[in-house]
């Protein structure tokens, strides 16, 4: 049986992302996920953040047969502006997996990392090889960094990893001065679960109330999204309803949609029933603004949106999404974006239903990780 240990970016609970998607499907394999650091100021931006500090003390918990969850120690702050701080992280970071390797009988395993800031830590661990994941261009989410100093790390870490995957081509491109064969293989989606939507669910409870038609989007309300087109799609056409689901991040400024009656915000569903409320929506929306960070993402909620074969209205950002000009609507403007929601409420046609759903299947989660799982077979890391 393999061994793993997944140093993750996003916590196991409670909303899925590439990581956990990857882990639960990867065949044979026994894994230990490390939860991502929390910064010893996290509390003094949210006190919500204070039981963090200590949860690296509670014993592991066993999330599937194989797969046990622990979540790392506490950081100091700003170690993406200074190497120094991140290698007395990373070093004390190493000493605590190493703890728990121990403790699970992991001597050799293979060591699958998201972070650049682990280009510090992968030489003092032990293992039998070192795969890279990038799924963002981190060195663009901005605040208190030195983005040249993150650039510098991820290349090293990719230069010193056996296998390199990157989730936007331009990612793998950039990727590939210090692994030539660094191989793109973008987000997936739950296909089975979102798939559910394209049949009539149960209406929720709190969207009963809200009219169509439901212009709805699903995913994190970060500062990178595109609030504008739905300002004035909305103040234009009161009688759409546009809908949103997911967690309010740090800086997103929804002021102005709040004022506004045909806008509801609906906060974070449990991922299960996610196609109870894109049932509803007569269109699904996929809203990046125009930035470095925008280019590269590889938006999960876009392959779900396919799988559910719904009209899907986009701006041209990620560039990934492109490729599917022919069954979506992309809209790089605020009056292109009220065109793209007009012609959306016509796309219903069985044949581009189903021809949204048939990508979706191609995009599945298990279907990603074949592809993956054959490179390391390849390159005899499995």
């Amino acid at each position: 049986m393999k061994k793993i240990v997944c140093l993750a970016t996003s916590p196991w609970y409670p909303i899925p992302t590439r990581k956990q998607q990857v882990m639960r499907r990867i065949p044979d394999a026994e894994i230990l996920y490390f939860d991502p650091s929390v910064s010893l100021l996290a509390p003094l931006r949210d006190k919500a953040a204070k039981p963090s500090l200590t949860a690296y003390k509670k014993p592991g918990e066993r999330v599937k047969d194989n797969i046990t969850v622990y979540r790392l120690p506490p950081v100091l702050p700003f170690f993406n502006k200074f190497r120094f701080i991140n290698r007395l992280n990373q070093k004390r970071m190493a000493r605590f997996v190493c703890r728990k390797m121990r403790e699970n009988g992991f001597e050799n395993p293979i060591l699958w990392v998201y972070s650049p800031v682990t280009a510090d830590l992968v030489d003092h661990v032990p293992h039998s090889a070192l795969v890279y994941d990038c799924v963002d261009r981190h060195s663009a989410y901005g605040g208190f960094m030195n983005p040249q100093l993150v650039d510098a790390m991820e290349l090293e870490l990719a230069g010193k990893a056996d296998a390199v995957f990157a989730t936007a081509d331009s990612l793998a491109e950039r990727l590939r001065k210090a692994k030539p064969d660094a191989r793109f293989i973008p987000n997936g989606a739950n296909f089975e679960r979102f798939v559910q939507a394209s049949q009539p669910q149960p209406v929720p409870e709190d969207m009963q109330e809200i009219p169509h038609p439901i212009f709805g989007f699903v995913g994190a309300l970060q500062t990178c999204i595109e609030y504008g087109y739905v300002e004035t799609a909305a103040r234009a056409h009161p009688e759409w309803s546009f809908v949103w689901i997911g967690n309010e991040k740090p800086g997103a400024d929804l002021s102005a949609l709040r004022q506004l009656a045909n806008v509801y915000f609906l906060g974070v569903k449990p991922n299960e029933k996610l196609p109870e409320y894109l049932a509803q929506f007569d269109a699904c929306l996929n809203l990046f603004a125009e930035s470095e960070l925008s280019k590269d993402v590889s938006p999960l909620k876009f392959y779900e949106y396919l799988a559910t074969g719904k009209p899907i209205i986009s701006t041209r950002q990620p560039d990934q999404v492109l490729q599917y000009t022919p069954i979506i609507h992309i809209a790089a403007t605020a009056q292109d974006f009220i065109s793209c929601c007009e012609q959306a409420l016509r796309d219903t046609q069985p044949e581009r239903v189903s021809a949204r759903i048939e990508e979706g299947r191609k995009s599945s989660w298990d279907a990603r990780v074949r592809e993956i799982c054959a490179v390391l077979e390849e390159k005899n890391i499995f």
